[in-house]
């Protein structure tokens, strides 16, 4: 007999929700692994100590953790997602009883208390100190590398530096910025590039211009050192788009590491690495270096 589902809605439903989502679910899986809860005590400086109290950090870290894991970049539908979803709800501790937080309170939060203490980067070595702990990662064969990540800026947007005071509203002073610009990045790679970096983004001066593969882009440079055993992320840098700037990362991404105890034997890389001050770096502190060297005789 042919089976009819009427579209009725019950008053009340007896309902659990730790009972709905799988054992091997990701977001289980993580939970099980990592604790959260070391965020209130990276935050509780940033905080007033009188007010209503505000949503827990640890549960605005891990929505936007589940919007980073799925792909969900807009904050509008990170929100809408983790309505519908039991388990984002799960994750993020929001029972049915609760309100979803507000898509503003996540742009604060994120470019004010979570950027201000370094509240990712904590995030981040938690997990490498976990994968060391469960041993996961070696550490003794490493690689590094360097990715154009595109910025949220248009090629429309440049204007010549000198007129950056005009074009562009700033919170600090444009002095400020450039004279900070040229300490960070005091030599260009080439003629070339400095041509073109006479111009400046209105909307993301920090943004550089620069061509990897395809056509010119305004982006930086995100930069990786992976363990090959395991191919754990160990570290990660940020920098300007620029050739010089990837062996700079590559330093401090290696000494970022020694917190861990982690003394790599070898390192892996491509021929951007390839200068003789940065082989002659590695081999200083006993560092293999597998890398094409760059040969400017030819």
């Amino acid at each position: 007999m042919m089976g009819h589902q009427n579209r009725t809605e019950s008053l009340f439903y007896y309902f659990r929700l730790e009972e709905q989502i799988p054992t091997d679910h990701l977001l289980r899986i993580i939970d099980g692994h990592v604790d959260f809860s070391f965020v209130r005590e990276q935050l509780k400086d940033f905080y007033s100590p009188t007010g209503r109290p505000s949503i827990d950090p640890e549960v605005l870290l891990r929505l936007l953790l589940i919007g980073y894991l799925y792909g969900i970049t807009s904050e509008r539908r990170l929100m809408d997602e983790v309505r519908m979803h039991l388990a984002y709800r799960w994750f993020s501790r929001l029972g049915f009883d609760q309100e979803i937080p507000d898509h503003s309170t996540f742009s604060k939060n994120r470019h004010g208390r979570f950027r201000q203490s370094g509240g990712f980067r904590k995030v981040f070595e938690e997990i490498v100190r976990r994968c060391l702990e469960a041993g996961f990662v070696e550490g003794r064969n490493v690689a590094v590398d360097g990715t154009l990540v595109g910025a949220n800026a248009s090629q429309q947007s440049r204007v010549p530096r000198e007129s950056l005071v005009e074009a562009a509203k700033l919170s600090r002073t444009v002095q400020e910025y450039l004279a900070e610009l040229e300490r960070s990045n005091p030599v260009a790679d080439s003629e070339r590039c400095t041509k073109l970096q006479e111009k400046v983004s209105t909307t993301d001066p920090d943004a550089t211009w620069a061509i990897k593969s395809g056509p010119a882009v305004l982006g930086y440079y995100d930069n990786y050192l992976v363990d090959t055993t395991s191919r754990v992320i160990l570290s990660v840098d940020a920098t300007p788009a620029l050739f010089s700037q990837e062996t700079l990362a590559a330093r401090r991404m290696l000494e970022h590491v020694g917190q861990f105890g982690i003394q790599p034997q070898k390192l892996a890389a491509d021929k951007a690495y390839g200068s003789g001050e940065f082989l002659a770096w590695l081999l200083a502190r006993n560092i293999q270096p597998h890398i094409p060297v760059i040969d400017h005789r030819h």
